[in-house]
């Protein structure tokens, strides 16, 4: 299954909406973003994966599992989940949902590690594309920054590939 040449669309819906990233082969970076959706936030979301679908055409769509053991996540955002992998059965795409902790292990042989950990590796492992795109780490009493949900969609993509 794990074919070099496979186009995959990892996605990871938020709060504040989604991270993106799509990938051709395990070092091969093609694209990554985030999008904010403000107003109904749902179909709002759902409407810009259906747009990232068509657009990229991937063979492959890897969300984060929301619900495995080690992942709390608002109902709205399983909700949204639910219709994503809906959408992407709808497309004939292949689903594949990788955990929270198996990213962190995978890219970083520790379960327990941070967010801005695993940020600073994909930096350093996609340079050109996320170099200049990571956050200061962040202090406990200031919001996560929104690009941190590039990070997110990249790892989710990153451990794809065995």
């Amino acid at each position: 299954m794990q074919n070099i040449n496979l186009r995959i669309l990892a996605i990871a819906p938020l709060s504040r909406g989604l991270g993106y990233a799509v990938m051709e082969g395990p070092g091969n970076l093609v694209a990554c973003g985030n999008k904010a959706v403000l107003r109904n936030k749902n179909a709002g979301a759902l409407a810009w994966v259906k747009k990232f679908i068509q657009f990229y055409q991937p063979a492959v769509l890897v969300l984060p599992n929301v619900n495995a053991a080690d992942t709390r996540r608002a109902a709205r955002i399983k909700m949204l989940h639910r219709k994503i992998v809906a959408l992407a059965k709808k497309h004939d795409l292949k689903v594949r949902l990788i955990s929270v902790t198996r990213v962190r292990k995978q890219l970083l042989g520790d379960a327990k590690a941070t967010k801005f950990a695993v940020a600073q590796t994909l930096a350093e492992k996609f340079p050109v594309e996320l170099g200049t795109r990571l956050p200061p780490k962040r202090r406990p009493w200031i919001s996560e920054d929104p690009r941190m949900d590039i990070f997110d969609a990249v790892g989710l993509a990153a451990v794809f590939w065995p």
